[in-house]
């Protein structure tokens, strides 16, 4: 069975105070994220603000559970990242 899981989240940033430094930042942290767990991930929303960035990423598996695990481990690690607080979480499953 195909499972798909989605995450989208608002990120509260700590360090930057532009546009460019909050690109920079985010970027970063999307690179780390995608070449660490092997999902897509993107900025979804807010670009035009400096101290927020909307952040979505996708994975896909053949057990639920396992790709819930992948959702929750992916948040955890941009949790410890530090630069940021994760906020406005929201998850979807596809089956």
């Amino acid at each position: 069975m195909l499972v798909v899981g989605i995450c989208s989240f608002d990120l509260l940033l700590h360090e930057g105070a532009s546009l460019k430094e909050k690109r920079m930042i985010v970027q970063s942290l999307m690179k780390r994220v995608s070449s660490r767990y092997n999902v897509s991930v993107a900025e979804i929303d807010k670009q035009d603000k400096w101290q927020i960035a909307g952040i979505g990423f996708s994975c896909v598996g053949n057990d639920r559970r396992h790709v819930e695990r992948m959702l929750q481990e992916i948040l955890r690690f941009i949790e410890a990242d530090g630069r940021g607080e994760v906020m406005n979480i929201e998850r979807e499953m596809i089956t």
